[in-house]
């Protein structure tokens, strides 16, 4: 098993009151990327918010190959969406990447 830093991008097309990025928020922690040695380093924020309504999701992942912690990522992303009383149609996500490959956990 790996551990990846993984990053989900997406848009709150409907806007997203600061109470509803701080619920997402909590229901991401789990997965926080601080928890891993790239994510302490790099100061990676589990959600990040653009003024423009666009937004990027970091997770951590444990999987046995990158297109498992991507799917694994995104699957995280959407359940903490839903979680939070927000769908598919109010926020799109992009594709999941893999951003760190974090070997000492």
């Amino acid at each position: 098993m790996t551990t990846y830093v993984i990053s989900v991008p997406g848009t709150f097309t409907r806007g997203a009151e600061p109470a509803t990025r701080a619920e997402l928020t909590r229901a991401l922690r789990p997965a926080d990327p601080h928890h891993t040695h790239i994510g302490s380093e790099e100061d990676l924020d589990i959600l990040s918010v653009n003024d423009d309504g666009t937004f990027t999701v970091r997770l951590t992942i444990d999987a046995d190959t990158g297109p498992e912690a991507e799917r694994e990522a995104r699957r995280l992303a959407e359940s903490a969406l839903a979680a939070v009383g927000l769908d598919d149609g109010s926020t799109p996500l992009g594709p999941a990447v893999i951003t760190g490959i974090d070997s000492e956990t």
